[in-house]
């Protein structure tokens, strides 16, 4: 699926849960860093979540501490208020948006065709950073998974997939991903459709996407990926509902921070070549 908006100037972080918000702040804190100069305005979006109260107060008391200027709770519940002039505003004054964990679908429901979400499109475009963490990162690309069981997801059908908030085009983003067992749900995923690139991010561990599609990994924890396209073959078209699936030539890489993937030449960066890169871009 194309993106609606394929070029960007900003920075999208998907973290995968559990990310230290009283330490050393290592993801956090490189979510800050990304912000253009000029914006130093954190918008929290702790939609998903049902115990907002909760959440709200401990991210606004981490960017406080990394140096926001305002953080903006914005404890949007429905789609009126996601349609509320106010917390377009808002959005459009930050130069961090960042979304909570809790439950995707709760966002693309809220969310979905809304001023606010237009106005989240258009700062990422300008340069804003937008980040997320657990379904606040598996709702970030164009198609997201909402569910689907850990232990047995090889089989037909068993992962369920929607649209999402459409940040990025070309992957599916799981959370949460060593930690809860969720291999075979990207590998389903991946032999429905090659073209997708699976990114399953385990626990304080996060990816960032630059604008020129390289991800680079960050955090003590692990990133995945689970690379189909030149998947040799499968069972999956001819399978009723619920049978298991066979794949062949699967691609699988680990990742751990400093290192970094091509998402659209499909090769992984050793430091060195992730480094030269972004290098590259910097100089540009």
């Amino acid at each position: 699926m194309a993106s609606l908006h394929p070029t960007v100037s900003g920075h999208i972080v998907a973290i995968g849960g559990a990310e230290d918000k009283t330490s050393e702040l290592i993801i956090l804190r490189r979510v800050f860093e990304l912000a253009p100069k000029d914006s130093d305005e954190v918008a929290i979006i702790a939609t998903a979540s049902s115990i907002p109260e909760q959440l709200l107060p401990s991210y606004e008391a981490v960017f406080t501490r990394l140096g926001a200027s305002q953080v903006h709770a914005l404890d949007i519940q429905d789609r009126q208020q996601a349609a509320d002039a106010n917390n377009v505003r808002l959005i459009q004054r930050s130069g961090v948006i960042f979304f909570t964990g809790g439950d995707q679908l709760r966002l693309t429901n809220v969310f979905g065709g809304s001023a606010t979400l237009r106005a989240i499109r258009e700062r990422l475009k300008a340069g804003a950073v937008v980040a997320g963490t657990s379904a606040g990162a598996a709702a970030m690309p164009s198609t997201m998974i909402y569910n689907g069981a850990a232990a047995d997801a090889l089989r037909k059908g068993a992962v369920n997939m929607s649209f999402g908030l459409g940040f990025v085009r070309g992957v599916i983003i799981d959370s949460h991903f060593l930690e809860r067992g969720r291999f075979t749900r990207l590998m389903e995923v991946g032999a429905s459709n090659p073209e997708q690139l699976g990114i399953g991010i385990g626990e304080d561990a996060a990816v960032i996407i630059h604008p020129n599609r390289i991800l680079e990994t960050i955090g003590p924890g692990h990133v995945i990926i689970i690379d189909s396209r030149d998947l040799a073959s499968s069972n999956i078209a001819e399978l009723a509902m619920g049978e298991p699936v066979a794949v062949e030539n699967m691609i699988l890489h680990a990742m751990v921070s400093g290192h970094g993937y091509d998402i659209d030449a499909r090769r992984y960066l050793v430091a060195d070549d992730l480094d030269a890169i972004l290098a590259e871009r910097q100089a540009q």
